[in-house]
């Protein structure tokens, strides 16, 4: 654990208690239901505003080797690494304009990613790219996205402005039926998905929200038509206007500096403040990280991953609040390796947690002039029970006369939208523009949101089979009565605060998959008693973090507020053992998964 100034037993008594008192300030009665999606009446705020509308064209019946569904990261390297294996027709289905998935919505005001961008952007070594900063913007970010696409060309076959409705397994001829919202029915041999963990936006429930009379719109589709300017700033449409912002997650924090710049009064709604750490973004150059040795970014990655995992490294090779912190990712990560006995470390790890909150909370009282405002930044929780952030700008903003915090905790958050403005604790706060800065539905998109239905054998329905049963999978991308279905995601594999790792490792092992079927001809499909070791193996050595995430202020982590059950969710070993696990797996059993096709496909036809 990291020494700092460690706190008393009485100090961590009296944090324990003030925790408590915080948290029941927040708990709302109607928990994720404060929440909804952006359909029916809000579908307007989910509009593409990049695309342009999408492009008119006739519905496609073709036939594909592999439909990948989502142009995410995700998606991009899964056909990356299956061109690498040779096959040839791949087609991606994204129902963005173009590749990107999240970073492709996300072009708010100071979009930048948390993780340094030498281990975030993948396939670093492969293109030959060196990022231009430490903590990319997100122009930079999706620019790269479309790199890797355009070296392997991605684009061809690509089917983009569409979203994937249902896929279908048709017995008889062992293909999947894909079909799409815009008419399409295609068949494809194999089908990868790869729908991302951030692509549903999320929108407050609040009441009268839709008698509002000014102008809104979700981060994730900012309208610089209303607003001017870019992702840079220069917003000269917001001169004079006041700006409700909702949300003070991670890119609240990026958001509120740069409204502060242009707009002409900033009303930041606020329930639960972040921790908002040191950012310390830098312009950096090739030497900077050993740029010129090949696999100079691989190392590096490896590096982070074995370090925010709990694994020993020599070197630090980053060396950021990530790394710095890595120790108290142990809640947040059930794949964290955890040291020792149970008890000892759980006294060391609440030791490291104050004092690193302290920390935390002794910057909001250096950066934030007014005491009353400072108070109320504060957070008031134990490290990971949110998501933290990081900024060097976020709590000087809260200096400028032109921005005001409100904070909502006592009213359980916003009690109501009028035609003119927002209302909290009886006042209400007018407004030209409301700005939410709710991000996403985390971990709920394609199959689990319910808009893609999956039919496999004899008709069986994925989704409902995981409603009555629970999920079932092999390493969380397989799964026994879905034939050449392999899912990519957080479910049932290893987790990792940088996903694009963990996204880059699963594409290596769909493409394997795809790959091994093509040479013998066969089915990809894992008994049901692989299933059932491989859920008895995360249930049985697990970590208890239930007890963790009920005590913690109400957030996405938790359910706000109605906890987080322990259950075969991730393995529990890190992502750095799985990583290792598959390259075994691949090399002794993979065999396992692959049956006969009763269909005279011959290897290696389309």
């Amino acid at each position: 654990m990291t020494t700092r100034q460690d706190p008393s037993p009485q100090e961590l008594a009296r944090l324990r208690e003030r925790y408590r008192q915080e948290r029941e300030r927040r708990i709302r009665p109607d928990g994720a239901s404060q929440y909804r999606g952006a359909d029916a009446a809000f579908d307007h705020w989910a509009a593409d505003p990049w695309a342009g509308g999408p492009a008119e064209r006739e519905p496609v019946r073709d036939t594909v080797d592999v439909a990948v569904v989502g142009g995410g990261f995700g998606g991009i390297l899964a056909g990356a690494r299956l061109r690498g294996q040779g096959v040839e027709r791949v087609r991606i289905v994204e129902k963005g304009g173009d590749f990107g998935g999240t970073w492709y919505w996300n072009r708010y005001p100071g979009v930048h990613c948390d993780i340094e961008s030498h281990v975030y952007l993948p396939m670093l070594d492969e293109t030959g790219y060196v990022p231009e900063w430490k903590y990319a913007p997100g122009e930079e970010i999706r620019r790269h996205a479309v790199r890797i696409a355009e070296r392997f060309g991605l684009h061809d076959d690509a089917l983009f402005s569409t979203e994937v409705t249902s896929l279908t397994w048709d017995e008889d001829a062992e293909v999947w039926i894909v079909a799409t919202d815009r008419g399409d029915a295609f068949r494809a041999t194999y089908v990868v998905t790869a729908t991302g963990t951030l692509s549903e936006p999320k929108l407050p429930a609040l009441p009268g929200i839709e008698t509002f009379e000014g102008h809104t719109f979700h981060t994730s589709r900012w309208d610089y038509a209303y607003t001017g300017g870019g992702p840079d700033g220069g917003m000269t449409g917001l001169a004079g206007k006041r700006v409700g912002v909702v949300g003070t997650g991670a890119t609240g924090v990026q958001v509120v500096p740069m409204l502060a710049e242009d707009a002409g009064h900033v009303y930041v709604f606020q329930r639960t403040p972040s921790t908002v750490d040191v950012r310390g973004n830098r312009r950096t150059a090739a030497e900077d990280v050993g740029a010129d040795r090949d696999g100079w970014a691989r190392e590096r990655r490896e590096n982070f991953l074995r370090v925010v995992s709990g694994e020993p490294v020599e070197q630090d090779l980053v060396a950021d609040r990530w790394t710095e912190s890595a120790a108290l990712l142990e809640k947040l990560l059930p794949s964290f390796r955890r040291q020792g006995d149970r008890e000892a470390f759980e006294t060391a790890y609440e030791v490291a947690d104050a004092a690193k909150m302290n920390e935390i909370r002794a910057r909001v009282e250096q950066a934030v002039a007014d005491p009353d405002t400072a108070e109320k930044l504060k957070p008031w929780y134990r490290y990971a029970c949110k998501r933290p952030t990081f900024s060097d700008l976020y709590y000087p903003a809260f200096n400028r006369d032109n921005v005001t915090l409100v904070d909502t905790a006592d009213t359980h958050g916003i009690e109501r939208v009028t035609a003119s403005g927002v209302v909290v604790g009886g006042q209400e706060y007018a407004l030209d523009c409301l700005v939410f800065a709710t991000g996403f539905s985390v971990g709920v998109s394609g199959i689990l949101s319910g808009r893609l239905a999956v039919q496999g054998r004899a008709g069986a329905q994925l989704l409902h089979l995981w409603a009555a049963r629970g999920p079932r999978t092999l390493h969380g991308f397989t799964s026994h009565g879905f034939p050449n279905l392999l899912q990519m995601g957080s479910l049932q594999n290893a987790a990792g605060v940088n996903f694009t790792h963990v996204l880059d490792e699963q594409a290596v092992h769909a493409a394997a998959l795809v790959a091994a079927a093509e040479a013998q001809g066969a089915l990809i499909e894992p008994p049901r008693e692989a299933e059932d070791d491989w859920l008895a193996l995360l249930a049985k050595e697990g970590p208890d973090h239930e007890w963790f995430h009920a005590e913690c202020t109400p957030g996405y982590y938790n359910r706000e507020g109605k906890g987080r059950p322990n259950g075969p969710s991730a393995y529990p070993h890190g992502a750095v053992a799985f990583h290792e696990l598959l390259r075994r797996w691949r090399e002794e059993s993979l065999g396992q998964v692959l049956r006969p096709r009763t269909s005279p496909k011959a290897p290696g036809t389309p």
